[in-house]
């Protein structure tokens, strides 16, 4: 097994192994050609190749880094690959090893302001979210339309592109409505079933509250009891993905402490994000290490992975009465780190149990929650969601879909942008089906 899967080893930060390494893989790649699909990586890794005589010994390493600048970790070439570890001698990660280039390129690779900039302004979530959502108005009339003058101002200081459609900020914080609402809803089951703590992501809890509101409303209508514990912050991935591992287990530990107190109190965790589920399962206990972070990755769930356990669980049972209706026709986009986590489309699978005929897109939508933010990927971002804009609207006039759904809301961000169609969660579809109205 190769340094790349183990970040404690002594050389998983040293560049002549890490080049050592993305030769080896870069040659395996190329004569399978399997991803050529999946983004611009692999063409790019081909043609360099191609041009080196099918040798990737020679390519440079200006060459190698451009591989790994214009890969967004949607992990898919992961999914399909048929060498991946445990399963063949090769033991080819894809997207580990592009996360480990940019762990390693990260120290060594002069950066400019600004993309340091740019690096900051996208990670420090939690900083953003308090600032924005305190002046919300404000804040979303700055942001609010692609190609205005301050959104120029902001491509042009941190490096976030000026045409992108940004998600808007809330009013009201996630934990603030957790923390002021009534009594919790009816439960419809015969028993309590379980009980969890919440990780809501920063994306709700600064951005898309109304994904929490509904989620906590449906478990306690199932007889889930949920809490929220406090001392949480984002998962990292921006840190992550960015290549600053330190600022991310920095901030990780945070999480992994308060999050096993929970597990240890007797509560699973609940996640309605798909990168931030993936980060809690798989990069904590890669990264972080150490009991704390398998205890928590091993009682992390998607939110309709938890449900639809439910649903098939012995001694559990899941309400299946919908007096409130759902559309006829869904169009569902299945988001790459979703797919990644290998649990099965539960949303969809929810979703056909309240009745609705569903349609499943699974094209990436290349915003990996800050590379298709970036102005300097921003028309590759465009091009690689193309292929997800056209299924998404193929889909929806083939079959007459009613509506889009979608789990991932930075995904369904980049579907606004390709198809001006603005998808809901498919946990708020569920909620509206049990007849529980939209607060």
């Amino acid at each position: 097994m190769t340094t790349t899967y183990d970040p404690f080893h002594p050389q998983y930060f040293d560049e002549p192994d890490l080049r050592e390494e993305l030769t080896r893989v870069y040659d395996l790649c190329h004569g399978c050609r399997l991803c050529f699909k999946y983004c611009t990586s692999f063409p790019t890794l081909f043609s360099f190749v191609d041009a080196h005589d099918a040798d990737a010994a020679k390519m440079t390493p200006a060459e190698q880094d451009q591989v790994v600048d214009e890969c967004f970790n949607c992990k898919l070439c992961y999914v399909n690959c048929p060498y991946t570890p445990d399963q063949h001698e090769w033991a080819i990660d894809f997207p580990r090893l592009m996360l480990r280039a940019e762990q390693v390129l990260h120290r060594t690779r002069h950066r400019t302001v600004r993309e340091k900039l740019t690096t900051q302004a996208l990670a420090r979530t939690d900083l953003a979210g308090k600032a924005n959502t305190a002046v919300a108005p404000l804040a979303n009339k700055a942001i609010g339309t692609p190609g205005s003058f301050p959104r120029k101002v902001m491509e042009k200081v941190v490096g976030i592109a000026a045409e992108r459609v940004l998600p808007p900020y809330a009013r009201q914080r996630f934990s603030t409505w957790f923390k002021r609402r009534g009594a919790p809803e009816p439960r419809t089951v015969p028993a309590e079933q379980g009980k969890v703590a919440l990780f809501p992501t920063c994306i709700v809890e600064y951005q898309a509250p109304e994904i929490g509101r509904d989620l906590v409303r449906v478990y306690e209508r199932n007889g889930v009891s949920c809490s929220l514990p406090e001392g949480q912050r984002c998962c990292g991935a921006p840190w992550l993905h960015s290549g600053d591992v330190d600022a991310f287990v920095e901030q990780g530990r945070k999480n992994v402490k308060v999050l096993a107190d929970a597990v240890r109190a007797g509560h699973d965790i609940v996640v309605p994000q798909p990168t931030c589920g993936y980060v809690l399962k798989h990069d904590y206990p890669d990264y972080i290490g150490g009991p704390d972070a398998t205890l928590v990755a091993d009682h992390t769930y998607d939110a309709a992975e938890y449900l639809w356990n439910l649903h098939k669980g012995e001694g559990t049972a899941l309400d299946t009465e919908f007096p409130g209706g759902i559309e006829d026709q869904i169009t569902y986009h299945a988001p790459c780190h979703l797919r990644a986590q290998n649990i099965g489309l539960r949303s969809r699978d929810l979703l056909k149990l309240a009745g609705a005929k569903v349609t499943v897109v699974a094209e990436c939508s290349a915003i990996d929650g800050t590379w298709g933010y970036r102005a300097e990927h921003y028309e590759t971002s465009r091009k690689v969601a193309g292929k997800m804009a056209e299924a998404i609207t193929k889909a929806t006039e083939k079959a007459g879909n009613d509506v889009v759904a979608g789990d991932c809301h930075l995904a369904n961000g980049g579907i606004v942008q390709e198809t001006g169609t603005q998808p809901v969660h498919p946990l708020s579809l569920l909620a509206r089906a049990y007849g529980i109205p939209d607060a």
